[in-house]
């Protein structure tokens, strides 16, 4: 009698992460012997050649792809915004209904596993994970953009004149339009995002540690497509991920270059253009290159902690110094105001604030789904012993109150200078240097803002180092320990992307490819939602 298989666990499931498995009649790891790699024939090929062409051709055609760029992004968000909005309900419902249903009892890793890690050693690497070059780029931009808007003024996007105000009220009324821009800036970076990262994780989780299944990206559609997985369609979801990863990092690795930049020039003079971006890149990845031959404890570790030390210091700083009772009362008024206008600012359909919603909502969802498989495998190895009511809860609620924290204090303390000091500075100053411009007013600037400088600076190497690892992973079959001339190749290619894409268009570029690669990768993660729930329901539930 043949022996009874479970369908929920794959023919050629292993038990654990590191060891070689087959996937149908292929193998899925290409040993090139002295080379010393260790990597998925197809996966890696197919999406290592499509970036290296991607590079050549934009540095080879910088003036024509340029506006190509700039089309590109326009006809995504104008045309598609419904789509990334509805998508993003979609995974916040999801994760909240999964929190209370009784799928919440399963625990990752089965019924007896234990945590690795206690409460406070877990939220603290979830804290880390919702901290990036974006916290530091958009921090004091985004909440004076809205601010400014909801008054009835105008924003300057990308060199273009806009007039717009979310939501529709608000204008000359400071007040008012001060709840509006913190509670559309909270909305960008509270719930919706850590939903994204929450639902791909959860299946990264569940179906290695639950389900012994390698720890990349193929493995959440086992329930859909079967023994498939192994195939083309598992090859076609790896090679989506890779892309839409690097082509993530690469916009913010763009946007640290660009802030790093401005800040030198504020410092010291500096030129803004595009030959310091670059030798930013160039320098950085170098710096990157380092931390992924120390390898993963004595790099990445080691960079996260100095990073959490340094931006903790930022923001108890500015607390300080700031304006302290407007950012202590801030801090509830803006989760209260959010809460208010969450309905209007996640309705997709038959808005009227249509450079809110397209140039800003739908570049961020896009730019989250990219990230998704970056911070989702970072999530699923340090959650394993949790139950799936745990970890919702927990990857919601810890990093977005941690995002609102620092967009409060950053967002009120320049909103604060302009209403109540009549300084204007940072409210007309290009995106990347409004920061430093916030700080200008404040003691010790040149500190601070040198200090500013570094913490991008160290963002950058920990997002290209961690990033290099997953895009790995994922292009070596789920392999963690995969020989390190592998993340070297993947290191150096997230610096030359991000180069093509400054010379090939600037911010527009960046935004573009991060909109263009997150569009097919939504698709992939609504289905992997099916996947996710179909898997746990096939779970043993604890008490």
């Amino acid at each position: 009698m043949a022996e009874k298989h479970d369908p929920m666990v794959p023919h050629g499931a292993v038990n654990a992460i590191n060891t070689d498995y087959k996937i149908g009649q292929d193998n899925i790891v290409l040993k090139l012997g002295p080379f010393g790699l260790d990597i998925h024939n197809r996966v890696f090929a197919i999406s290592g050649l499509s970036i290296v062409a991607f590079v050549l051709l934009t540095l080879m055609f910088q003036t024509q792809v340029e506006p190509m760029f700039g089309a590109m992004r326009g006809w995504l968000t104008s045309n598609l915004d419904w789509f990334f909005i509805s998508a993003g309900n979609i995974f916040v419902i999801v994760c909240l209904g999964l929190a209370i249903s009784p799928l919440g009892r399963v625990r990752l890793g089965g019924t007896l596993a234990k945590p690795d890690y206690g409460y406070l050693g877990w939220f603290s690497m979830l804290f880390a994970a919702g901290m990036g070059i974006g916290l530091m780029f958009y921090g004091v931009s985004e909440p004076l953009s809205h601010f400014s808007s909801s008054m009835g003024g105008t924003t300057i996007e990308n060199g273009v004149r806009t007039d717009w105000a979310p939501l529709g009220a608000a204008a000359g009324d400071a007040t008012a339009a001060a709840r509006l821009g913190m509670a559309a800036t909270i909305f960008h970076w509270a719930l919706h995002p850590w939903a994204i990262y929450a639902i791909l994780a959860l299946g990264l989780a569940l179906f290695s540690f639950n389900k012994g299944l390698p720890l990349t990206i193929r493995s959440v559609f086992y329930p859909l497509l079967g023994e498939r997985i192994w195939g083309w369609p598992g090859h076609i979801v790896d090679i989506l991920a890779v892309l839409a990863t690097m082509f993530g990092l690469a916009t913010s690795l763009g946007l640290g270059a660009s802030q790093a930049a401005a800040g030198l020039n504020y410092l010291f003079g500096i030129s803004l253009g595009e030959t310091t971006q670059i030798v930013l890149v160039i320098g950085i990845t170098a710096i990157a290159l380092t931390s992924v031959l120390a390898g993963l404890d004595a790099g990445v570790k080691r960079l996260s902690e100095i990073n959490m030390i340094l931006a903790l210091l930022l923001l108890v700083f500015l607390i300080a110094v700031g304006p302290t009772l407007a950012i202590a009362t801030g801090f509830f008024s803006n989760l209260g105001a959010y809460v208010e206008h969450l309905p209007a600012l996640s309705n997709p359909f038959g808005r009227a604030d249509a450079n809110f919603s397209q140039g800003w909502t739908a570049f961020y969802w896009a730019w989250w789904i990219s990230w998704s498989p970056f911070v989702g495998m970072f999530i699923a190895r340090v959650s394993r012993g949790r139950t799936v009511r745990e970890f919702i809860i927990s990857v919601l609620i810890i990093p977005s109150l941690a995002c609102v924290l620092w967009m409060t204090v950053f967002g009120s303390t320049a909103i604060s200078q302009l209403v109540n000091e009549g300084y204007k500075a940072a409210a007309e100053a290009a995106l990347p240097l409004q920061i430093f411009q916030m700080l200008d007013v404040l003691p010790l600037a040149q500190i601070t803002s040198f200090l500013a400088i570094v913490l991008v600076v160290v963002f950058f190497v920990t997002s290209s180092d961690s990033g290099s690892l997953v895009i790995d992973v994922i292009a070596a079959g789920g392999k963690v320990d995969a020989p390190t001339p592998q993340r070297v190749f993947w290191c150096v290619f997230e610096g030359l992307v991000a180069i093509a894409l400054i010379l090939g268009g600037g911010l527009v570029a960046l935004q573009a490819m991060a909109v263009s690669t997150g569009f097919p990768f939504t698709v992939v993660l609504l289905i992997a939602t099916v996947a996710v729930v179909k898997g746990l329901a096939s779970e043993p539930r604890g008490a």
